[in-house]
């Protein structure tokens, strides 16, 4: 059956050389990144176990966290949590199956202390975290629809889109370049930069202003002299980072809330806002590709937790902006590409009912000659959706 693909041209200013951009993203110690993490590391466990027990991916959507802030009395030197933070795991997960009971609960817990673990190195897993677990079943309709049939695509579990772009602005590079810098480089040799960063790109202009919220780890900072040296250091590996991605003028601002005289600075027990106030909910930060970008046309759906078969807010989020990116590399000429998957409830997944494609082509470039590149690419992608199933499970798509 062919597919509803639609391809136009764009009529717009190119987004570099409007005047105004932003761009933000939640690093993964943010409480809205924790809870997109312990939702899809909760998801994967789920979908292994169930491949492990009844040879099939059960149906499942862990896709409604909250984590609810603690209370903690940070100082230099170290301090203390003096009131936990609170972890709910809820969602649907299925249960029982052809007489199997499948410790759902019990997978949830040690997935969500697992990726906490590995995350937040600096939270005593014992004393500053409660882990409360309360998956239900799902209704009956959507288990029904999940039901795989044999050598066909999954059935859509709900009426949605998914959106995706490509390729980057220079901003929307640059603040990903900074949070993978920092994360990957910067932290192991500064522990005391924590792991709870919230990154705002805006580019007025030509000039790029990066605004950082940023916990510092108490036990690590013997006083304020040493925590403004680390801010200082920070920010000029930064300032390195972005020069390398861009011409134009890069300013950089630290914890730009932080009263000096007073003494009162962004520090903290264990390098998370959610240990003193700040509460996070699945899906409430970074879309799949890793930012948060208003001047894009984006999805509001969580991708994190959602089941990896038939969820349309994960894989059509997912497969939307692989295929922008597979495009911009295989096709010349394409200067912003824009792509938004419609599902049915209860139709294959593999046939959405359009498959929007908006093309800002490059300056004296032929839409009739980089349309038909364009168009196979989002066919083969779709004929082959079901393949981003296993690389979710394994971790090799990053949603958040």
């Amino acid at each position: 059956m062919r597919r509803n693909i639609k391809i136009e041209a764009l009529h717009q200013i190119p987004l570099e050389r409007q005047e105004i951009e932003l761009v933000e993203r939640k690093c993964i110690g943010h409480p809205d990144s924790l809870a997109d993490g312990i939702a899809e590391s909760i998801s994967r466990a789920l979908s292994k176990a169930y491949l492990e027990e009844c040879g099939a991916i059960l149906h499942h959507n862990t896709d409604q966290g909250e984590i609810v802030a603690g209370e903690s009395q940070p100082k230099y030197g170290g301090g203390k949590v003096i009131r936990p933070i609170y972890m709910l795991i809820d969602g649907r997960a299925t249960k029982q199956f052809d007489g199997i009971n499948i410790p759902t609960d019990a997978i949830a817990v040690e997935a969500a202390r697992t990726y906490l673990r590995e995350t937040l190195t600096n939270l005593n897993m014992e004393r500053d975290i409660i882990v409360d677990c309360r998956l239900g079943t799902g209704s009956t309709d959507l288990r029904d629809v999940f039901k795989p049939c044999q050598n066909t695509p999954p059935r859509a579990n709900d009426t949605s889109f998914g959106v995706g772009h490509a390729p980057f602005s220079e901003t929307e590079t640059i603040v990903k370049a900074v949070s993978d810098y920092i994360d990957g480089t910067f932290r192991p040799r500064y522990p005391a930069v924590g792991q709870d960063i919230k990154i705002m790109g805006l580019r007025d202009g030509d000039t790029i202003t990066l605004t950082l919220g940023c916990a510092m780890v108490d036990r690590y900072c013997s006083g304020l002299p040493e925590y403004l040296e680390y801010k200082d250091l920070l920010r000029e590996h930064i300032l390195n980072v972005a020069r390398q991605h861009t011409g134009r003028k890069v300013i950089a601002a630290i914890n730009t809330a932080d009263d000096i005289d007073t003494g009162s600075v962004f520090l903290t027990v264990t390098g998370t806002s959610a240990e003193m106030g700040d509460d996070g909910s699945v899906g409430r930060g970074n879309r799949c590709n890793g930012l948060i970008t208003p001047n894009r046309p984006m999805s509001m759906e969580a991708t994190s937790g959602k089941n990896p078969i038939n969820h349309i807010g994960k894989i059509y989020n997912v497969i939307s902006t692989q295929l922008a990116q597979e495009c911009v590399a295989k096709v010349d000429g394409i200067e912003e590409i824009y792509i938004r998957l419609l599902s049915q409830i209860g139709k294959p997944i593999d046939q959405p009912l359009v498959a929007s494609v908006q093309i800002l082509p490059g300056e004296g470039v032929d839409m009739k000659t980089i349309s038909p590149d364009i168009e196979a690419i989002i066919d083969n992608g779709l004929a082959e959706i079901t393949c981003i199933t296993e690389k979710i499970i394994r971790g090799e798509i990053k949603t958040f």
